[in-house]
């Protein structure tokens, strides 16, 4: 009878007992939904982040529709992004009725390259353009330049948005506290694959109290019980505790309660989840440095990288063997890999409406081209990392 083969995903969640006991105890209680243990995530993540406020949201792409409804984006803003990110860093600006626009990746870091961003600034000023944010992806857990950003935010006039979505627990310049001092707004997410999950769930951090007030609007319907902000002054009603007023639609974007406990248990374990994150990536230099076939991830001196992806580049265009033929060689070990991203451009809908085409922006194709997210989660130990950098190797 043969033998099971041990399977590796590219990302895996890590539930704990403590985690399942957070959970059962709210379900058991009487708030599943818009109860106490939403505030007190939120405290924990503002706490964490240093943010003087947070609002937590059904997913890091609500956490973005909302920033920018919030920011006040619309019809005739442009928001540039880089091309080298999940959909919602760009459709979040499509949301709103602005027009998305991208600069292109620096070859490094992978990150937005400042230097391409700031051509693009000054073309849009020459013909009075109006470019109302960049929405910087701190992509794989790599901070972006945020001093330069920041920079270039005063000169260009434009605000900033931080996808931290892969980035909890990251560090820029000896900070891990980093986002909220940079940017205007801080978008989460806690999908299964992130260092801390809710099942689905992301949050908003700002140090905004006008930003964070909206989103808390916008999330829940447009909802508004405040009664001194009340637009029917003279209703009979508005001070009945049943009363509420719709000032601006909003969404159903509301975390549950249960979802918010398992954040704040998984919350608390972050610091040792890096930490396990970084030791795997460390293994993995080990086993692919001084091998041309590869290009490792770089870290510049003054970050320290989160590892929610280990996006090693293989040198496909110089080998005998294409990604496809790659990937399913090692599927059929066991090992499944991912690719992050398909480079938002080059999608048939940016291509239609927007006339973006292929060569547009040639760093981040020729990252996608060679790109492979190999498996990185806490859970897997030294004799995994060896035997799926073996198989990797062997697979070419």
């Amino acid at each position: 009878m043969r033998s099971k083969i041990k399977s590796y995903s590219y990302g895996r969640q890590n539930i704990g007992k403590d985690d399942i006991k957070s959970v059962i105890e709210v379900l058991k209680s009487d708030w599943l939904t818009q109860g106490p243990k939403i505030q007190e995530f939120e405290n924990a993540l503002a706490n964490k982040f240093g943010a003087k406020y947070c609002s937590a949201v059904s997913s890091g792409t609500a956490a973005l529709h909302l920033t920018a409804l919030a920011l006040g984006w619309k019809k005739g803003d442009i928001v540039i992004t880089s091309p080298v990110t999940f959909l919602a860093s760009a459709n979040c600006a499509v949301y709103a009725g602005a027009t998305p626009d991208f600069a292109d990746i620096d070859e490094s870091g992978y990150t937005i390259d400042t230097g391409k961003l700031e051509d693009k600034l000054k073309k849009y000023k020459q013909r009075n353009k109006n470019v109302k944010a960049v929405v910087a992806v701190d992509y794989a857990g790599n901070p972006s330049n945020w001093e330069e950003l920041k920079y270039l935010s005063r000169k260009y006039g434009f605000s900033l948005v931080d996808d931290f979505c892969h980035a909890a627990g990251a560090e820029y310049r000896k900070d891990y506290r980093y986002a909220v001092k940079y940017a205007d707004a801080v978008c989460m997410s806690f999908h299964p694959v992130k260092h801390v999950t809710t099942g689905e769930g992301g949050a908003v951090l700002t140090n905004s109290r006008k930003t964070d007030a909206l989103v808390k609007v916008l999330r829940t319907h447009g909802i508004i019980k405040n009664n001194t902000v009340f637009k029917i002054r003279n209703s009979k009603y508005k001070s009945d505790p049943w009363y509420y007023e719709m000032q601006m639609p909003g969404y159903n974007y509301r975390i549950t309660d249960f979802q918010c406990a398992l954040g704040i248990s998984q919350l608390k374990k972050l610091d040792k989840f890096i930490e396990e994150r970084r030791k795997i990536a460390s293994l993995y230099d080990e086993f692919f440095k001084n091998d041309e076939r590869f290009i490792l991830p770089f870290v510049n001196p003054d970050r320290k990288h989160a590892y929610h992806l280990y996006p090693l580049q293989i040198k496909f265009d110089k080998l005998k063997i294409s990604k496809k033929e790659f990937f399913d060689k090692l599927a059929s070990k066991g090992v499944f890999c991912q690719v992050h991203y398909i480079p938002v451009h080059l999608q048939p809908y940016y291509a239609k409406n927007f006339g973006f085409r292929k060569g547009d922006f040639p760093v981040a194709e020729k990252f996608y081209e060679r790109e492979v997210s190999i498996p990185v989660y806490p859970s897997l130990n030294k004799k995994d990392i060896s035997h799926i950098s073996d198989i990797i190797k062997k697979s070419l």
